[in-house]
């Protein structure tokens, strides 16, 4: 069974940076330990292709809030 890789966009990247625009959430089924918090999506690939894993990209929805409660 090959692993699968969580990741979503950062969100106070700017455009046009050059810093590392992913991050990870999560593993599943992969004995992973990632060592740092952002990620280029290159190196995610590269992991993901060594290790025989599948990345999942998570999508985000806008101005949905962190505590949002429903009237």
């Amino acid at each position: 069974m090959a692993g699968k890789i969580f990741c979503r966009v950062r969100t106070k990247v700017g455009e046009g940076k050059m810093q590392p625009q992913y991050r990870v959430v999560a593993v599943a089924g992969a004995d992973l330990k990632f060592s740092g918090p952002h990620f280029r999506k290159g190196e995610l690939e590269q992991i993901a292709q060594s290790v025989g894993a599948e990345i999942v990209y998570l999508s985000q929805e806008k101005g949905e809030g962190k505590y949002k409660t429903e009237k």
